[in-house]
C-alpha cells in the first residue's frame, strides 16, 4: 500500500527534483540599489555584508574610470572576493526599430570589450522605448535582437532584454518570450524582473511558455501594497516586504530550469543613499528567508 506521507509528498516531487537538478540560486545585489555610494563603497559595503555576487552598472563603472583604471576596477571585486554575474550595458535602442540602432551595436562592441575584460559574462538593456508600435514591427524587434546575440557571441558573453512595464514594445512576459523563441540565437535571452512582471499587465500563466535557458537572468524585489495606478520606477521594496506572490514565482522559475542569481535592484532614495553595508544586510535577511521558503537557497 502507499502510505499517506508519500502521497501527500507526491504532487512536490516534480519541483523538488527540479531545484536538484538545477542547484538552487543565489542571491545579488544590483548597483542602482546602492547608486548613491558610487562603484567602490557599493562593492566594498556589500561585501563586508557577506555579499559574493554582484550586478554593476555601466554608470557607475563609468563614473569610476573618469579617476581611475579598468584594472582597478577588477581589483575592486577580486579583492572583496566579489563574483560580477551581470551588468547594465548602458546602451539604449537596441530592441525596438530605430535609425540608430547600427550606432548603438557599435556602441555595444565598444562596451562589450570592457565588460569582458572584468570577466563578466552576460549583460542586459530595459526595453524602455514609448514611441507608438505597430505589430508590423516586432519583425524588425526579432531581427535586432539577433544582431545583439551575435555581438555577445563575438565576446563569448550572453545578451539579455528586459521587459519594462512601462514599455510601449516589450512590456510583458509573454511578449518577451515569444520574441526570444522567434529570435532562436544561442547567445540571446530574457531577463526576467519579479518587479515588471507582477506590477505589469504580464499573467502568471505566462511563465509556462518558457522553456529551459530561456531566461538567462533575475531580478529580485517585491511590490509595495499599494494601488497599481500609483507604482512606478522607484516603488519597489525588498522581498519580502511586500505583497507579490515571490514563493511561488521562484519555484515555477525553479521547474523550469533556472539556477542562476537572483539579484535586488531597488531604486528608492533611502537605499540608494544608505550605508551600503546596512542596506546589505537587511536584504540578505529577508531575501535570504524568501529564498529559503521557496526551497531554492
Amino acid at each position: 500500500m502507499v502510505s499517506r506521507r508519500t502521497m501527500l509528498l507526491a504532487p512536490l516531487a516534480p519541483f523538488a527534483m527540479s531545484v536538484m537538478r538545477s542547484g538552487g540560486m543565489t542571491l545579488a545585489i544590483h548597483q542602482n540599489t546602492s547608486a548613491g555610494a558610487g562603484y567602490r563603497k557599493s562593492l566594498e559595503g556589500w561585501a563586508r555584508a557577506g555579499i559574493k555576487n554582484v550586478e554593476i552598472t555601466a554608470q557607475l563603472l563609468d563614473e569610476f574610470l573618469k579617476t581611475d583604471s579598468l584594472a582597478a576596477a577588477g581589483r575592486v571585486l577580486t579583492d572583496n572576493g566579489l563574483t560580477p554575474v551581470s551588468c547594465a550595458c548602458g546602451v539604449n535602442n537596441l530592441w525596438e526599430p530605430n535609425p540608430t540602432h547600427a550606432a548603438a551595436i557599435e556602441n555595444l562592441k565598444k562596451r562589450c570589450e570592457m565588460l569582458a575584460t572584468l570577466g563578466l559574462k552576460r549583460f542586459y538593456a530595459p526595453v524602455t522605448a514609448t514611441s507608438k508600435f505597430t505589430q508590423d514591427d516586432f519583425p524588425a524587434g526579432v531581427e535586432n535582437m539577433r544582431k545583439v546575440g551575435d555581438v555577445a557571441k563575438e565576446f563569448d558573453m550572453t545578451g539579455m532584454a528586459e521587459f519594462t512595464r512601462a514599455s510601449t514594445f516589450i512590456a510583458t512576459f509573454g511578449t518577451m518570450i515569444k520574441m526570444i523563441h522567434q529570435t532562436a540565437h544561442p547567445q540571446m535571452r530574457m531577463l526576467f524582473d519579479c518587479y515588471h512582471f507582477w506590477s505589469g499587465q504580464s499573467k502568471f500563466e505566462d511563465l509556462d511558455l518558457a522553456k529551459p535557458g530561456d531566461i538567462g537572468h533575475v531580478h529580485f524585489q517585491d511590490v509595495p501594497d499599494m494601488p497599481r495606478e500609483l507604482l512606478d520606477q522607484t516603488t519597489r521594496v525588498i522581498p519580502g516586504d511586500g505583497v507579490t506572490p515571490l514563493v511561488k514565482i521562484l519555484r515555477k522559475l525553479a521547474e523550469k530550469g533556472y539556477a542562476g542569481p537572483l539579484s535586488v535592484e531597488l531604486f528608492l532614495p533611502k537605499f540608494q543613499q544608505g550605508d551600503p553595508y546596512e542596506i546589505a544586510r537587511e536584504i540578505r535577511t529577508k531575501a535570504e528567508a524568501v529564498m529559503r521558503q521557496a526551497r531554492v537557497l
